[in-house]
């Protein structure tokens, strides 16, 4: 949904760029901003409905969540050492709106000065 609110923008980019840390769902590499998409519940999503805990097997998934949050602030600070910016946007904002998620995208680009096919419809900040 994210993609494809990101293409009525007319903004192009790249798919889970395996050659990134944490594989980045979306990335504009010209301009070094990576794009992650988490599924609430297995990112766990703090204070979502969807972040729900499983009944059985307890200590099982409280670590299995438990190191999938570590790993993801690892691979977001890993980003970060490469000179990446990481967004994150949650799995119940993309359903929500996915056209005010694509928005907030696309004024980041805009912070950052995208001028080229990267970003065909925007302009550089004055």
């Amino acid at each position: 949904m994210l993609q494809s609110a990101l293409r009525a923008l007319d903004l192009s980019f790249a798919l889970n760029a395996r050659d990134l840390p944490g594989t980045p769902d979306i990335v504009f590499r010209e301009v070094r901003v990576a794009i992650f998409v988490h599924g609430c519940f297995w990112h766990r999503h703090a204070g979502c409905r969807r972040a729900t805990m499983p009944r059985s097997n307890i200590e099982y998934w409280r670590a299995k969540f438990a190191a999938n949050v570590e790993r993801d602030r690892r691979k977001l600070a890993e980003l970060e050492r490469l000179g990446w910016r990481a967004v994150v946007f949650w799995q119940c904002e993309i359903e929500e709106d996915a056209t005010c998620a694509a928005q907030r995208v696309r004024a980041l680009l805009r912070r950052v000065g995208v001028r080229d096919a990267a970003c065909r419809s925007i302009e550089a900040p004055p």
